[in-house]
Formats: C-alpha cells, sequence, structure tokens
C-alpha cells in the first residue's frame, strides 16, 4: 500500500512522535511517498531519520496512492486536498495545529490505528467542491471550504451582483461574500455569521460580510445551481480567494461557480461523525 504524506512545516513539537508513526508504518509494510517540504523540513530542520520514506513530486500525489496523510491543522488539510487533486483518493487529518475540525485524530491517536491505515480498513465520507470558472484562477481551480470575493484591503465596500442558474438572485453591498461548500459551512461561513450545514447536504450557502443591508441574510440554495457573480465598486479589483488562496481581480470580471465533477473523500475516524464534532470542537450543546 503507497502512502502520500503532506504536512506543514510546525512539527518540532511532534518529532518524535511522527518519527514514531513513520516507522510504525513502514514496518507494517507500507510504502511512503512525502510531499518534498516536509521531507525537507523533517530530514534537515528536525534531523528524522526518514529510512523507507521517498520523496514526492510537489504538484500531485502518485497515481497509485491508497492513502493520503494530512499532518498538520485544518488549513494543512486543504493544501492536502488541492495535492491530491482529483483523484479522489481518501485523505486522513492528523491534527497537530490548533482546532482540527477536518483534521480530527491526534498523533498519539493515530499511532493507534496505524494497522487500519495500511489494510484499508476505514470510513469514507465524499466531500463536495465548488468549481471557479474564471480565467482569473490559476492553479488549482477549486474549493472545499468555500470561494469568497471580498473588497480590496483599502476600498470601500463592494456590489456584488449574484444570479442562480440565469435566474437574477440579489445585488449584496457588503465587503464581500462567502459562498461555502457544506464542509465549510463551519469555516469562514460560521463567523460571518452563517449556518452550520450537515457536511453531505447537497447545498451551497451564500453569507455576506459585514452587509450593509440588514435584510441581506445568509441563504442556502441547491448544489444543482451555477452561482454567477459580477463584481461592481469603486476600486479597480477586488479579491477573490478560494481556500485561502488569493487572486487580485478587475472589478466587472463575471465569476462563475458550479458542482466540481469529483468529490474530496475524507476518512472519518470512528466517533467522529456528524453530528459529533460539533459539541467536541465547536461546544455546541
Amino acid at each position: 500500500m503507497l502512502i502520500a504524506i503532506y504536512g506543514s512545516r510546525r512539527q518540532s513539537k511532534y518529532a518524535d512522535t511522527l518519527q514514531s508513526l513513520l516507522r510504525k508504518l513502514v514496518l507494517e509494510g507500507a510504502s511512503i511517498v512525502m510531499h518534498p517540504k516536509l521531507y525537507e523540513h523533517l530530514s534537515v530542520d528536525l534531523d528524522l531519520n526518514l529510512c523507507g520514506v521517498q520523496c514526492g513530486d510537489a504538484t500531485r500525489i502518485p497515481a497509485d496512492t491508497s492513502l493520503v496523510l494530512s499532518i498538520g491543522g485544518d488549513g494543512t488539510f486543504l493544501r492536502s486536498a488541492a495535492w491530491t487533486g482529483s483523484t479522489q483518493t481518501p485523505i486522513l487529518g492528523i491534527n497537530t495545529g490548533n482546532l482540527g475540525y477536518l483534521s480530527a485524530l491526534s498523533m498519539e491517536q493515530a499511532l493507534d490505528v496505524t494497522t487500519d491505515m495500511v489494510n484499508g480498513d476505514f470510513a469514507v465520507e465524499p466531500r463536495t467542491l465548488l468549481q471557479v470558472l474564471s480565467p482569473e484562477v490559476r492553479g488549482w481551480p477549486y474549493a472545499l471550504n468555500e470561494v469568497v470575493v471580498a473588497k480590496d484591503e483599502s476600498a470601500s465596500m463592494i456590489s456584488v451582483k449574484a444570479s442562480l442558474s440565469g435566474k437574477y438572485l440579489a445585488e449584496y453591498k457588503a465587503d464581500g461574500l462567502i459562498v461555502s461548500t457544506p464542509t465549510g459551512s463551519t469555516a469562514y461561513n460560521l463567523s460571518a455569521g452563517g449556518p452550520i450545514v450537515e457536511p453531505n447536504a447537497p447545498v451551497w450557502i451564500l453569507s455576506p460580510i459585514a452587509a450593509h443591508s440588514l435584510g441581506m441574510r445568509p441563504l442556502v440554495v441547491s448544489d444543482q445551481n451555477q452561482i454567477s457573480l459580477v463584481v461592481e465598486g469603486r476600486s479597480r479589483h477586488f479579491r477573490l480567494s478560494l481556500d485561502g488562496r488569493s487572486t487580485i481581480v478587475n472589478i466587472g470580471t463575471e465569476v462563475k461557480l458550479r458542482k466540481a465533477v469529483f468529490n474530496t473523500v475524507i476518512v472519518q475516524s470512528r466517533g467522529n461523525e456528524f453530528p459529533a464534532p460539533l459539541a467536541s470542537k465547536l461546544f455546541f450543546n
């Protein structure tokens, strides 16, 4: 079994445990390939023994990968999803960051389930992604959490004209607009006052950021809609972000969003299925 590993470069606190995890996986028969930035961090900065671990390609995982491990926080998990691409290879998040809503396992818990990893004995859950159709987007044009159009840092509020599958919806006068997947409903969307949505619900959530009108409330729509956003304002540019990856775009550019034709597949540890994380991570009780 081939396991690909992506991780943040802040692993000094977990160096010994991470060394043990890699050793256990190799001893149990796994072949391991690691993202080059993490490989360099562990081998050079932390001086770990990476015997049995190969340095991989920075742009994609090998075609025959059976499992991806994401070691870090939720931001790391989102970057792991982009590295995994459209392969629909299951991703298991190991939390060495802060909240760890997507990266649910602790490093110590991961040590206890290495046999399950190698044998493929885990439950998986497909998650929908937003695809951004815009010539301004460079690189990975998909978002697992959310797509955001927002004012440039020095600009006044913007106006976002939104349509659903060709039908006019509204003109949002605000600092920006979040279009969230169900997975991202507990991220930026929640901070902006949007609703928490069950992860497998077939919907998108539109949540304005600091809306000028009190009537502009978060809205849940079917994910069968193609969403069109046209941004206007006094500034020459606005910011388009996909899971935090930002691009500066000219005012007046149309941004189209639709459901991706593939999913990101998340490994769910037993007992961590929805709605359990609401209580354990968000104190929802």
